[in-house]
């Protein structure tokens, strides 16, 4: 009876949202990408003598879950909070699957899985390393995610007959992914001529995973664009000997590196427009992370925000941020309200930010297509209630 009456609550909601745009029930969250959605994998896939995990330690995690759980944020990610929206449990990262399956725990119904690893690229490690670029994380791109979740598919549907079935019942989350293609190469001296020259590769290693993943029987994915990195802590800093007339008068953030981050979202956006002409059956979302993120740093008080561009964890300097200092080491210092803040460590953002960038997804306007029709609102969206994984 519960099972008929859900099944007429999902009809219901697809007229609804035929009426708008796109969005319908979904039975899972499929998840690909670095460390803007990486749930705890890279914390179990790192060996403790091999890298020290900065998540693994507090203040990560500190305002929602009170403990880290190898998010780098004090809190939830948007991930989390689409989950949330979409009144599913948070996504389990495919690295703890594994060890449950190993154990034999493994549940009946897994649900969704996230297989973002922070650190990771879209493009192969030895696109990298052959222009002398090293990822000191971890050797994890998009096609070894996607490897994974082959692998594993077979599991999550249950028969081979209800594969396509099932990824076709589930919302498909490519990242934000591409970021780390570019903060590697930036962080270790490459001119940004250089790191530009990489933006079509990048692009073209997203559009190869959406490709096959809509192959396999995807049909509804949110694909996020790139960040405004130039209102990054770690870049600020990175650069901060930049000519003053660089720099964005109103919010702090130097031009060019922003106007890189646009390069990056407008090649995505022309290859996802490709991609909807081979697969018209598809619905391919674009997600605005850039302008979403953009409303908060032109008008932080509007937003209960009083710190912008200066990190609430690090280890000091104009941004509090220092590549040497991570935040959670013993040098390092953390603010006393990490909500007041846009940026947690440098790099990432802090719960606050990723809720308002989450709920511009969910509500309006930074999708293309509006998202105005997934499954449940993100109104009463609950600071409570919401179990660790």
């Amino acid at each position: 009876m519960a099972s008929s009456f859900n099944s007429l609550i999902c009809i219901i909601i697809l007229l609804i949202a035929s009426i708008g745009h796109v969005i319908a029930c979904y039975e899972s969250i499929i998840s690909f990408g670095d460390s803007l959605a990486d749930t705890g994998n890279l914390i179990r896939l790192s060996k403790s003598n091999e890298y020290h995990v900065a998540s693994s330690v507090l203040p990560y995690g500190e305002t929602f879950f009170h403990h880290p759980t190898g998010r780098f944020s004090d809190g939830r990610l948007v991930i989390d909070f689409i989950a949330e929206g979409m009144r599913f449990p948070l996504v389990p990262p495919y690295a703890s699957i594994m060890k449950n399956m190993s154990n034999g725990r493994l549940s009946d119904s897994i649900g969704g899985v996230n297989f973002a690893v922070a650190g990771a690229t879209a493009v192969d490690i030895s696109y990298l390393e052959k222009r002398g670029i090293k990822n000191p994380a971890t050797n994890v791109s998009l096609g070894r995610q996607l490897e994974w979740f082959k692998q594993i598919l077979p599991i999550l549907c249950k028969s081979p007959s209800n594969c396509k079935e099932f990824l076709g019942n589930s919302l498909v989350l490519m990242g934000e992914i591409g970021g780390n293609d570019y903060n590697h190469p930036f962080s270790q001296g490459k001119t940004g001529k250089e790191v530009q020259s990489f933006v079509p590769d990048v692009i073209m290693a997203i559009g190869v995973a959406i490709n096959e993943l809509i192959e396999l029987g995807a049909q509804t994915l949110i694909v996020p664009g790139n960040l405004p990195i130039g209102c990054s802590a770690s870049y600020l800093t990175i650069f901060k000997d930049s000519n003053k007339n660089e720099y964005d008068d109103s919010t702090g953030c130097i031009n060019w590196l922003n106007d890189f981050s646009e390069y990056h979202n407008q090649l995505l956006q022309q290859e996802i427009h490709r991609l909807r002409e081979i697969h018209p059956h598809a619905n391919i979302i674009y997600a605005d992370y850039y302008n979403a993120a953009m409303q908060i740093y032109k008008s932080p008080q509007k937003f209960g925000f009083t710190s912008t561009i200066v990190a609430c964890c690090g280890g000091g300097g104009p941004y509090n941020y220092d590549l040497n200092i991570k935040c959670g080491s013993p040098s390092s210092n953390v603010c006393d309200n990490p909500s007041s803040y846009v940026s947690w460590d440098g790099v990432h953002l802090t719960e606050a930010a990723y809720k308002l960038i989450a709920k511009g997804l969910l509500q309006g306007p930074y999708t293309i297509p509006q998202m105005n029709g997934i499954c449940n609102s993100f109104d009463g969206l609950s600071n409570k209630g919401i179990s660790d994984q």
